[in-house]
């Protein structure tokens, strides 16, 4: 198995790049659309939890925008063959004192590559810094 094809790594970072856009942006539909669609997509979040895209599509419909200024930092890209990529990254916002950590794990489906599994956790005590 190959892994981290410089070619992969590319089309996920691009992946991630537009799904991390859309998220800033608060567009529900281009959001969801990154995921699997399928009863079996599961995320976990900070203090919620979806099993399947229609119950994420319900509780991402209901959710206030992200504050302003979201930063990402210390992203790794992580690909396995063609097909599957895990991307952890870091986040925080200006004047926020905590530090989220995000994980998602992409698969290249035939409708193109979409997230199959996603866990955000904003840890108490994680400084801003790290």
């Amino acid at each position: 198995m190959d892994v981290d094809r410089p070619e992969v790594v590319a089309e996920v970072a691009a992946e991630f790049a537009g799904y991390e856009a859309a998220l800033t942006a608060g567009d529900v539909d281009a959001i969801i659309g990154y995921f699997w669609a399928s009863a079996r997509t599961v995320r976990f979040g900070v203090a919620d939890h979806q099993v399947g895209i229609a119950e994420q599509r319900r509780w991402r419909a209901a959710q206030p925008p992200l504050p302003p200024g979201r930063r990402l930092h210390g992203t790794v890209i992580s690909t396995f063959g063609a097909d599957t990529a895990v991307v952890n990254t870091f986040f925080d916002y200006p004047g926020g004192g905590t530090t989220g950590r995000q994980t998602q794990t992409w698969v290249r489906l035939p409708v193109g590559w979409r997230i199959v599994s996603a866990h955000v956790s904003e840890p108490a005590g994680v400084p801003a810094d790290r």
